[in-house]
């Protein structure tokens, strides 16, 4: 890791897209749109991405009843929806073209329960030195989960393997 911090990173194509959108009536839903139709199973979860910076990705759940479990709660796998496409856009708008990512790993715990909407925050305190990687490096992603009461109903990280792209 540098010291850098969030924002201090190469602007990525992805970055550049959501800068551009926002300055468009409802450019966040239609940006979040658009991330739905890339990866269709995050739509199942009617994702609302609000933030979008080198380094962090902000993205909302509602309450509705299609996130729910049958006793009510926000069911944990959709919230694990969104936080991959928080850890997805995060990694899109950070990790430069002279690089790749996937996801290698997820850990999770469920210490509370949740009845209302979920925002999930994908967040970086330092951006790694991607030129310091030459072959695959495995690097957490810290997720923070707060729902409409302030509840962190589920607490985790994603683990994602960055190496060099192959040149073809």
């Amino acid at each position: 890791m540098t010291n850098n911090t969030p924002g201090d990173s190469p602007d990525t194509s992805l970055h550049r897209l959501w800068q551009k959108s926002t300055r468009l009536p409802f450019g966040s839903r239609l940006f979040s749109a658009a991330v739905s139709l890339k990866a269709p199973y995050f739509r199942t979860v009617l994702p609302h991405v609000v933030d979008v910076r080198p380094g962090r990705c902000e993205v909302r759940g509602p309450g509705w009843w299609g996130n729910r479990n049958h006793i009510g709660t926000f069911h944990v796998i959709a919230a694990l929806n969104l936080a991959e496409m928080a850890m997805g856009v995060l990694a899109e708008a950070t990790v430069p073209a002279t690089h790749r990512w996937i996801p290698v790993g997820m850990n999770v715990r469920y210490p509370a329960m949740s009845t209302g909407g979920l925002t999930v925050t994908a967040e970086w305190t330092e951006i790694p030195d991607f030129s310091a990687i030459t072959s695959g490096q495995d690097i957490d992603v810290p997720l923070r989960f707060i729902d409409d009461a302030g509840v962190e109903p589920v607490v985790g990280s994603i683990t994602i393997r960055v190496s060099p792209k192959t040149k073809r």
